[in-house]
């Protein structure tokens, strides 16, 4: 597939997640492990799981780094391009949509109530896309560790009203790797002697 056709191919792909993506980065998860792993097979499973530790770790959205992420790998700078904005285009086109009639949209009671509908769909979506990636991570005593340590942090810390970054777990977390790995290669290295 040339270039041009595949940043073609992104962009209606991603403008499609774009438009049907409420809740953010986090709930679009789900959507593009479908249909760039599933769907088209463009990223493996385990490209997948690097490809949101960079979008996560690294500064913006992580719905735009992602695409941006996925965009180059399939087609270069061409398809990063076309990927991003098609990743930005639809939500650009409904708040601007919206902005113009925000007062008497915000009158009708039936789109409050479709606003409680979509927080729900939303929660579902985070969910599923947090147990995808929880299935794909590779189950060893370290893993499973920081897992548990970090969702009865994050837990306790929403109990009581703790303020504290997700830039810090991440970060925190990424460092725990880290040592790990370097702790392992030094074993290696004196296992060899």
């Amino acid at each position: 597939m040339n270039k041009l056709k595949a940043s073609l191919s992104l962009f209606l792909t991603m403008f499609k997640i774009g438009l049907f993506t409420f809740g953010g980065g986090y709930a679009m998860l789900a959507l593009l492990e479908n249909e760039f792993v599933e769907k088209k097979g463009w990223l493996t499973k385990e490209e997948f799981l690097n490809m949101l530790a960079i979008a996560e770790s690294t500064p913006g959205p992580i719905a735009i780094n992602s695409a941006t992420f996925i965009g180059y790998k399939t087609a270069g700078v061409l398809g990063s391009a076309f990927a991003t904005l098609g990743v930005c285009l639809p939500s650009f086109i409904i708040i601007y949509t919206i902005s113009l009639f925000f007062d008497a949209f915000l009158k009708f009671k039936v789109v409050e109530y479709a606003f409680l509908g979509i927080r729900a769909c939303v929660v579902y979506l985070i969910a599923s896309a947090g147990f995808k990636l929880f299935k794909g991570l590779k189950k060893n005593a370290l893993s499973i560790a920081i897992f548990v340590a970090v969702l009865g942090i994050m837990t306790a810390f929403s109990i009581f009203s703790v303020k504290f970054s997700t830039v810090f777990y991440i970060l925190i977390c990424g460092t725990i790797g880290l040592i790990a790995y370097l702790i392992g290669l030094t074993s290696k290295k004196e296992g060899n002697k």
